[in-house]
This record gives C-alpha cells, sequence and structure tokens, in this order.
C-alpha cells in the first residue's frame, strides 16, 4: 500500500509540475528557433526578424493597461534603449498586444516613453510566442534562436535580463 501511494504522490507531483511550466502559456523558450514575423513600429520603422540574422533582438510584449508593463517601460528605456538604441548589432521592439497606432502613440506621448512601439492589434505576432502573460520579453541571438526569455516583471529579474543582454552585445 505504501508503494502504490508513493508512486501515485511521484505521479502527481511530476503532473503539478508539468502543468506548473504549461501554465503560463509560454509557446518557444530558451534554444527554440525564434518565429519569424514583420512588424512597423509606430515612427514607420519595418521590422522583419527575416532580415536581423547577426543582430540580438529583443522583443517585449505589453499592453498599456498592464500594471507591471507599466513599471518595466521606463526601465526598459533608460537601462537598455538609451544604452543600446545606436549599437548596430541590436534592435528593441516593444508589441503592444491588441494595440493599435493611435492608442501607442497616445500611451507613448501620455508616459513619455520613446521606445520603438510597433501595434500586434490581433496578437498575431504573441500568439506565436505565448498564449497569455505579459510583461513577456525574448531575447534572440544573432542566429534567430531565442536565448532568453522572462515573464512578468520585478526589478530583481529585470536587473538579470539586462546583465544577460550586455554579455550577448560583448
Amino acid at each position: 500500500m505504501k508503494k502504490v501511494f508513493a508512486a501515485i504522490t511521484l505521479m502527481l507531483i511530476a503532473m503539478a509540475t508539468i502543468t506548473a511550466q504549461e501554465g503560463d502559456g509560454t509557446i518557444l523558450k530558451k534554444g527554440d528557433k525564434a518565429h519569424l514575423f514583420k512588424a512597423t513600429t509606430i515612427d514607420g520603422t519595418v521590422v522583419d526578424l527575416n532580415q536581423m540574422k547577426g543582430k540580438v533582438v529583443m522583443v517585449m510584449f505589453f499592453a498599456t493597461w498592464c500594471g507591471p508593463c507599466n513599471l518595466e517601460l521606463p526601465v526598459l528605456e533608460k537601462n537598455i534603449w538609451n544604452k543600446y538604441r545606436d549599437n548596430k548589432d541590436f534592435v528593441l521592439l516593444v508589441m503592444g498586444r491588441e494595440h493599435d497606432v493611435a492608442a501607442l502613440k497616445a500611451f507613448a506621448v501620455t508616459k513619455k516613453l520613446n521606445l520603438p512601439f510597433a501595434p500586434d492589434l490581433n496578437r498575431e505576432v504573441f500568439s506565436k510566442y505565448a498564449e497569455k502573460t505579459i510583461p513577456r520579453n525574448y531575447i534572440i541571438n544573432k542566429d534567430g534562436i531565442i536565448e532568453y526569455s522572462s515573464i512578468g516583471y520585478t526589478p530583481n529579474d529585470f536587473k538579470m535580463m539586462e546583465d544577460y543582454l550586455a554579455w550577448m552585445l560583448k
């Protein structure tokens, strides 16, 4: 009886672990090839992931109404965008999930942010990477492989991502 109970307990733990890993809605993770997409920022710049070979690309998915996103965006601008915006080997794309150009422009003005925002009105790009949960960041290496991903925002987690990006851009 004890062996049966132990076997059932182990099976339940394994199932809970698998469910927890899948429960965050992640489709692509570290080591996966990034799904290709094309997006146009609110200033008209076209970013085609198919043309980004040889560059480190960071994609952040957010929504204007998302509290943690609103905490992360100013830090993203200050600590990453302002530092690497002129680095020819780096591309940042901040995708507004379910937002159009007008909403993103208004948000950028209201929040005084100068990030490369791009609309993802129907979740066409987001749905290639995840099913739910924002903010969500992906760092894609020069070969198009996801090198780093994160979900949510905490200052400590963001600092780890910052350090990882700095290492990749050395």
